[in-house]
């Protein structure tokens, strides 16, 4: 019996488990992560308006990991030994004979006073500090910002920035208070948004523009302070700063010997099989993928690499031609809690469709569809 091991509880670590499943229904699968939980990161956004709750956003796992007859291992990741045969936890060894790491990234926190910044991606600890802030709030100026990781251009979270900061747009004008803000987009980056498109660029500076919301572009961050950003093209005061900081490797990637990319992510092909290591993949936010600069860090990204990645393990575990690749596409809708502009990019193609309430539904219709295969 091949006995295989993923690490994480995440869109790439589930998918895999499904994939495996799917492909073969006698193999053992250990899922190591500190909670048997699906966190929904994409409906964070609905957090602050009240839209979702803890509950909605929190998936308990027992019933999914019952059915696909997984082990589950509650512990937290340490290290690697034996080129990844033997994953340390702080709760005991697991070994294994083939291994896929989708245990996501982590922030970049060195910027000087990021402690004065919330970022809202760490998880509904800090959407709900988010929502207590502005349900005491009735004026004020609020700033929204990201940054990426310089030596990993696909290692940034912008998408969410532009949701926190629409939805917050709408939830202060359905509050009758937006007269009483000041809202603030920052951002080292001079087009943000790039990555989802030229057309997409212009689109939300002229949504920030119409919204009366000021942008700071292109100016390199210096620090925070508990009621300031400091760039190196000027700075300004605020209440409230909610800013997401570029990704880089998980910590006990340093107890190990995986491959690190420039950005200290762990370096796979295109078949997600990490380099100079048998029977070791990698999904999600915690690779480093060949590919154009805009391929993103999200769900559907991380769900079409642990596809490839559970078939190519259990492909080369059977000693057959391990040769799935996966498809580079970025799928999102841009939501501001009552509609949404669709973006769809591939390597041949860049669609945007403008704004409208049907694509708010449309993510929210996707959410049901998708969390229902994990209760």
């Amino acid at each position: 019996m091949k006995n295989i091991t993923i690490i994480g509880s995440g869109f790439a670590g589930l998918t895999a488990v499904r994939q495996l499943r799917k492909k073969d229904k006698s193999c053992r699968i250990t899922v190591i992560s500190p909670s048997p939980e699906l966190h929904y990161l994409p409906s964070l956004i609905w957090v602050p308006s009240g839209l979702r709750k803890r509950e909605d956003i929190i998936i308990p796992l027992y019933n999914f990991f019952k059915r696909m007859d997984v082990h589950f291992h509650a512990a937290r990741v340490i290290g690697l030994r034996e080129d990844g045969r033997i994953v340390e936890t702080d709760n005991g060894e697991v070994e294994n004979d083939g291994l896929i790491i989708a245990s996501g990234g982590r922030f970049i926190k060195k910027l000087p006073g990021i402690e004065n910044a919330i970022t809202p991606c760490e998880g509904i600890d800090a959407v709900e500090e988010i929502k207590n802030r502005l349900d005491k709030m009735d004026s004020g100026t609020i700033a929204f910002g990201f940054a990426g990781n310089p030596k990993e251009p696909s290692a940034m979270r912008g998408g969410p920035m532009f949701e926190f900061l629409l939805g917050t747009d709408t939830l202060l004008r359905q509050r009758g208070i937006r007269d009483k803000f000041k809202l603030e987009f920052f951002t080292p980056a001079p087009k943000p948004g790039n990555r989802l498109g030229p057309k997409a660029v212009d689109k939300l500076l002229n949504e920030m523009k119409k919204r009366g919301i000021r942008t700071h572009l292109g100016h390199k961050l210096k620090s925070f302070e508990a009621n300031k950003v400091i760039t190196e093209g000027g700075e300004f005061n605020t209440d409230l700063i909610i800013f997401m900081p570029g990704m880089t490797g998980n910590k006990w990637f340093d107890n190990s010997n995986l491959p690190r990319s420039k950005g200290g992510m762990v370096k796979a092909n295109k078949h997600c099989k990490v380099e100079s290591l048998d029977a070791v993949y990698v999904a999600g936010d915690s690779g480093s993928f060949p590919g154009p600069d805009w391929m993103p860090k999200q769900a559907h990204m991380a769900d079409l690499q642990a596809e490839a990645a559970a078939t190519n393990l259990l492909d080369e575990l059977n000693d057959q031609a391990a040769d799935a690749t996966f498809k580079v596409e970025l799928i999102c809708i841009v939501d501001s809690n009552n509609k949404g502009m669709m973006i769809s990019r591939t390597e041949n193609k860049n669609i945007m469709l403008p704004g409208t309430i049907l694509f708010h539904w449309a993510k929210r219709f996707f959410e049901w569809l998708y969390l229902r295969k994990y209760k």
